[in-house]
């Protein structure tokens, strides 16, 4: 039965979601909204609201979110059509007169689906009898028990051509053949599609069992084997072991997407059902909307192999253009040759949390994924980079992530083409202060260029001392060379640069300080040659610049504080509209700082040959 979106509002609108949650879930009055302890995993401390006005609820714990019909079929597995039945009646509604030909496509799928099912009953038989001794043996060799078996009903098909179409003959050879699971070739008597093979059930998200994976146990290919597209599976659609993952992802409050059958299932054994996997094709637009229903940014555990990374790196141009706020993906990069059943096989769960503990956000593996293709050596190739950056920003949907991804692609480029590369220099990296999330801030990247800067014009410090003395410095050595400087302008603010080099020399400053000609040399106020007033210019707006994200980190902070105390949801959304703005105002500040070294990359390259002679 096809059900208007018109109908359903209406069954949402007529319904208390307090009153119905209420029934089996004690809950209490919280301001204009009710808490509870989660239904969906376990919590002594209640993170679950139920708002009646907007008619949804959230779990602040699990990430859980919905209306009174997902409640019915996720709190109480009823069927989609069943919770909309017992909705409508409770709120005197009549259920609409069946569409026939929805009525006959339905009921056409359900006897398929009895079709998919009795075939999996079967498989399984054949798995526990004498024809599954194989079968059994290769499960035992990959680690699967028998209770994990029976928990994805993993069976065997017979290397026979009739068997199956035998067991099923009361379907009929048209039916069996339009569920996928015999082969109809011109006018020739139909066979069974699965033979020899390893059978793994693919079930939709209401645990259905709607086509079938067999894997080959001896030699021969296809390794993996597939059922064809049909009126119940839709490969591009369709994620194996969403219906066991759903609710482990809630409490986990991760999701991890696999390559193949076998890593879900060893994932499994060592305990993490919070597993999916793509069937045999690049990760979907169609899956990935599947995925960020369940959880924001899912986790792609794609093999350490070129092929794995290809398929990472794929799958992460596909989701930039369906990208939405507040969506994303998350890359783990696995160690080269082992795929996620052989980690957990050699080292149990706690080697899998290793291996996923760092992870590469969708904007860097993008970023990277382009950066590798380019001689770093080459202008031109650079500018061609950059380029296809912009353009690659500009294929996400949404414009205000498209305007984000194109400020944080600029910052990756100029960290890594604007100065020395990290991994050459690694004096800076020493300093660099990290947000959260893993981003250098301004205050750790700039903090030396700044106070050469300072050096090279005492009187900033003199007429800027309280700014000076309130810029965030975390490296030690550092400090010490600020507080040299601002000493000097209370002591002596009339002492030149000569006097100022000449005490630092004596506070013995070590080769974390010493000057780095393509990096600080990028900036005016360190160099030599700027017109004076054009570089004191631009250091006071460095410093205004890097006091600015002090005063963002601190707002930040009472942001978090805040959410963490008052938890009401009309409440809590405010509250992230203003973390949001706040990110949004550090990522402007973040490009500010890039601008302030005017110099580009081949002024900064002259100058850095003729300062060191040309050597």
């Amino acid at each position: 039965m096809m059900l208007s979106p018109a109908f359903l509002d209406e069954i949402r609108t007529r319904t208390s979601l307090s009153g119905l949650i209420g029934r089996t879930v004690k809950i209490t009055k919280a301001g204009r909204e009710y808490k509870a302890c989660c239904p969906f995993h376990q919590e002594k401390t209640p993170s679950f609201y139920i708002n009646d006005d907007k008619g949804f609820y959230h779990c602040f714990g699990c990430s859980a979110h919905g209306d009174a019909i997902r409640f019915l079929t996720e709190a109480q597995g009823l069927p989609f059509m069943d919770a909309v039945k017992e909705l409508a009646q409770a709120a005197g509604l009549d259920m609409p007169a069946p569409d026939p030909r929805a009525q006959e496509k339905a009921e056409r799928a359900a006897t398929l689906i009895d079709a998919t099912e009795a075939a999996a009953v079967w498989f399984r038989e054949q798995l526990d009898g004498l024809s599954g001794a194989e079968a059994r043996a290769y499960l035992q060799r990959r680690g699967v028990s028998a209770a994990l078996a029976g928990a994805f009903g993993l069976g065997f098909a017979p290397d026979s051509r009739g068997r199956l179409k035998e067991a099923l003959a009361g379907f009929g050879a048209p039916m069996l053949t339009e569920a996928g699971l015999l082969i109809q070739v011109e006018e020739r008597e139909p066979y069974d599609r699965f033979r020899g093979r390893l059978m793994i059930p693919i079930r939709d998200a209401r645990g259905r069992t709607i086509a079938f994976g067999g894997r080959i146990l001896g030699p021969g290919e296809p390794k993996y084997l597939n059922s064809p597209e049909t009126p119940l599976f839709d490969k591009g659609r369709t994620l194996f072991n969403l219906d066991r993952a759903a609710p482990a992802s809630r409490k986990a409050d991760r999701l991890f997407v696999v390559e193949g059958y076998m890593d879900v299932i060893g994932l499994a054994s060592a305990g993490v059902d919070e597993a999916v996997a793509p069937l045999g094709t690049a990760l979907t637009e169609q899956q990935m909307a599947r995925l960020w229903r369940l959880i924001d940014v899912p986790t792609l555990c794609f093999d350490g192999d070129a092929a794995g990374q290809k398929a990472a790196l794929r799958a992460a141009e596909r989701a930039l253009p369906v990208l939405t706020v507040g969506k994303s993906l998350r890359f783990a990069r696995l160690p080269a040759g082992q795929d996620p059943d052989d980690i957990v096989r050699a080292g149990g769960v706690a080697a899998w949390d290793k291996a996923v503990a760092e992870t590469v956000p969708l904007v860097a593996m993008l970023y990277q994924g382009e950066a590798a293709k380019i001689d770093a050596a080459s202008p031109e190739e650079r500018a061609g980079l950059r380029q296809r950056l912009n353009d690659l920003a500009g294929t996400c949907a949404d414009r205000l992530m498209a305007d984000e991804y194109r400020r944080s692609f600029t910052g990756y480029f100029f960290e890594d083409f604007g100065w020395k590369r990290q991994e050459r220099g690694g004096v800076q990296q020493s300093v660099v202060r990290t947000s959260p999330g893993g981003r250098r801030e301004l205050s750790g990247l700039f903090v030396r260029s700044l106070l050469y800067g300072l050096t090279r014009y005492p009187m900033v410090t003199v007429d800027r001392i309280e700014a000076v003395g309130s810029l965030r410095v975390d490296h030690d050595e550092f400090k010490r060379w600020r507080d040299t400087l601002m000493h000097v302008a209370v002591t002596r603010p009339d002492l030149d640069q000569d006097g100022i080099d000449a005490i630092l020399a004596v506070e013995a400053l070590t080769e974390t300080a010493r000057f780095d000609v393509t990096f600080d040399l990028r900036f005016p106020f360190t160099h030599p040659g700027a017109d004076a007033a054009f570089a004191v210019e631009r250091l006071n707006a460095m410093i205004e610049t890097i006091s600015e994200e002090r005063d963002l980190d601190d707002e930040m902070a009472r942001l978090n504080a805040k959410a963490l105390a008052d938890t009401g949801l009309g409440r809590y959304e405010a509250i992230e509209a203003a973390r949001q703005r706040n990110r949004e105002r550090r990522l402007r500040l973040r490009e500010r700082g890039y601008e302030l070294g005017s110099i580009d990359m081949m002024q900064a390259a002259e100058m850095a040959a003729a300062a060191t002679g040309g050597k």
